[in-house]
Order: C-alpha cells, then structure tokens, then sequence
C-alpha cells in the first residue's frame, strides 16, 4: 500500500481541534483523521513530549510521537497567553469537535470551559476530554498512565506467569482502548447531533475504559463471588487456550467449541481425545486442564510448528505460531491486508477498517512541530501580519521551546 488516499474518507468535511498530547488522544484522532477528518493538533510550546520518547528518531522525532500521529497539521500554540486562547477560539468557530487532554479543571481555569464558554459560543461543537480518572470522585483530577490504570483497574492481577509474578500487559492498552472508545464516543456525539442540531461535552477516563475492558475477569466475579487470578497464557473460561512448544518453534492453540477440539483431536492423530469423558466438553476440560496438556505436549513436541498451524487452520481450528514484530510485518496476509503502509520516509500499520466506497488513507506523514502554523492560520482568517504578531510575540510556536 502506498499511502495514495483511494478517496477522500468517511469524515471528509470533519474538522477537529486536536488538543492532546502522549497517546490515547492522538491515538483517537489519527483513526479519525485517517478516515477524511481534517485535524488540527496544538501543541503546546514545549511541543508533545512523546517526541522525545526515544530512541529510534526520525529527524528528531521519536518512533513513539510518529506511530500516532499521522493524517494531522502541528500547529505550536502558546495557551498561557490570552492571545493564544483567543486563536483557539477562532479555530473552533467551524470546527466540529475539540479533543483535550489537559488535567481537569484547566480549560476552566483558562476560560475556555465547555458549561462556561464554549457550549454558548459553539453549540454545535463536541468537546471530548480524556482524563485519567475525571474531575471528581475520591481520584478526581489526579494523572492517569496507562500502568498505574491496568494496576487500578485489576489488569495485573489477571496477567503473569505465576501468582507472584503480577505483570503489566506489553501494549499500552488502556491509553489505546480508551483512544478507540472516545473514537466511537465521537461519532456517536455527531450522529446524535444531526438530529438534535447540537453538540456536547464527553467525558472519558483511562479509569472506566481499563475497567469496561476486563472482560471476563469481572463478568466472572459478579457471577461467582470469586476474585480471578492469574492463569498465565491459559483462558479462565475455555480449554485448551495455551502456548505449546513444537520442533520448529513455540504456536498459540484456541480449542473454541467441543467440535473444534474434536477436529483437532483428529488431526493431531488422536481422534480418542475428542470423545474421551475427561475432555468431551469444554467443563471437562478446563476440570482436567493439566491432564489435557500433558496430552497435547506429547502430540506436538516433535511436530513442524508451521505446517501443523496449516493444517489446522485449514481443519477450522483456531491456532497460530508465535511471530516477532518483524515476522508480522513482512508477513504475505500483512501485505495482502494492506497492513504495512510506506509514505516516503513513513513506515506503520495500516487502516484497519476496510470500507468498501470511502476506504481511509495516509495522506501525510506525521508533522514536524508547529510546521502549519502559519498555514492554518492564513486557511482561518489570519492576515499575514496578524500572524506575525503571534509568531513576535510568542504565541504562534514555530519552534520547540525545549527544556521549559
């Protein structure tokens, strides 16, 4: 995929004031604006501090900045200032949506509240905020990282090895998970609002969407009464779910359903495990889980990892080998889904929803900072000496302030 826009996207016509900073909000609105919405980032004069989250750079920018932030125009705003609030509130004027995520409390604090200001002024803008635990509440207003929430929320007592061996899952997920939840909270506000003719305020938190995705930890509590634990790379409610060593390399099994595993059975050249009392259905696997993985470990220790994940897969039964991220992106179904985008110097994951009139594209790469200040100023009214007044007097950023 080369990164050339098949069309102009879904949100061609959406224009969003992107005012967040790290990960799930700019996560958030790069889906976004990889599907047509225009965004606007402001950063503010320090710039995004994920640009320093490096090594590897690319001209200065870390890997961590340019995952997220795609499909967007950097523009360097300096909020401290009342000039700068008064840009702010020149490009909300058209705009359809503001995502933040300043601490709670700051965009009262700078006169530019939703209840305040920018509900009268904007009534047809959604204002989303991202926040670690919201503004209120025994937690209100204190930071939120995407570790200290999976802790908070229950997550490291469900991951690790062992039950001393509590463990941080490896992908940012909550920060992620709650950037594609305010997504969708986002389009739901603006498809409310063609009926009602009116925007509104959003609050999400990294608190409720690390809870709302420990599925089936708390759905199995509320159910039994008992507190889940660690089950390593085994699944609390189905068996067999586990890694297994094979001769060629380490593959993940999912039995799904009992004819899965009665298929697997068969294929693995032991078709009597598939009717055998302990592992008929899957209650009697998981109550004889040790059992049945001594039993597969046998079968498949001396097997060609690779050959048996085909064949398997082929069967119907859900399996897969255990890759690196090299392997992944330089694999043929990567390529054939158009998961691995090149644009210029760009390099990442692809869109991945595929639809079928409006697909979405990478039309830029992600900006150096404050690189279309001056551009979308000029597109907003701005006169050009205007505009260098803001650059003279500090406002307008057009280069990092590093260090303060």
């Amino acid at each position: 995929m080369s990164g050339t826009a098949a069309s102009a996207g879904a949100l061609k016509g959406i224009k969003i004031v992107d005012c967040t900073r790290v990960l799930g909000g700019p996560y958030c609105t790069q889906m976004l604006g990889d599907h047509g919405a225009e965004i606007i980032k402001i950063e503010p004069p320090q710039g995004d501090e994920v640009r320093d989250w490096g090594p590897p750079f690319h001209e200065g920018d870390a890997s961590y900045f340019i995952g997220v932030n795609r499909n967007k125009k950097s523009l360097g705003l300096d909020l401290s200032k009342e000039e700068g609030k008064q840009v702010l509130l020149r490009l909300l004027e058209d705009a359809d949506v503001l995502v933040e995520n300043y601490k709670p409390g700051s965009m009262e604090k700078w006169g530019l509240g939703y209840e305040e200001v920018l509900k009268e002024n904007f009534p047809k803008l959604v204002h989303c905020r991202i926040s670690g635990f919201g503004g209120s509440g025994p937690y209100g207003g204190f930071p939120g990282y995407d570790g200290i929430i999976q802790a908070m929320t229950g997550w490291f007592s469900v991951n690790g090895s062992t039950p001393g061996d509590q463990t941080r899952v490896g992908i940012p997920m909550v920060d992620m998970g709650t950037g594609l939840y305010a997504a969708n909270a986002i389009m739901m506000a603006l498809f409310e609002r063609h009926s009602s003719g009116l925007g509104q305020y959003i609050d999400m938190t990294l608190y409720d969407c690390g809870l709302s995705l420990m599925h089936p930890h708390v759905a199995n509590y509320s159910l039994s009464g008992k507190v889940p634990g660690i089950t390593g790379n085994q699944h609390p409610n189905i068996a067999p779910y586990d890694k297994f060593t094979t001769k060629t390399g380490d593959i993940f099994i999912a039995g799904g359903n009992d004819r899965a595993w009665q298929r697997m059975a068969t294929e693995l050249g032991k078709p009597e495990l598939g009717t055998d009392p302990r592992f008929k259905t899957n209650a009697d696997r998981l109550a004889n889980r040790v059992a049945l993985r001594e039993e597969l470990e046998a079968l498949l220790s001396d097997v060609d990892g690779n050959d048996v994940c085909d064949r398997l897969l082929r069967a119907g039964v859900p399996v897969g080998p255990i890759r690196d991220t090299a392997d992944v992106m330089a694999h043929e179904h990567t390529k054939h889904r158009d998961m691995a985008v090149e644009k210029d110097w760009y390099k990442g994951w692809g869109i991945p929803i595929k639809f079928s009139r409006t697909p979405g594209s990478v039309r830029s790469v992600p900006p150096k900072f404050g690189v279309h200040g001056r551009e979308v100023l000029e597109a907003h009214g701005f006169a050009p000496d205007e505009i260098q007044g803001l650059v003279d007097g500090g406002v307008l950023v057009e280069e990092r302030r590093k260090g303060k």
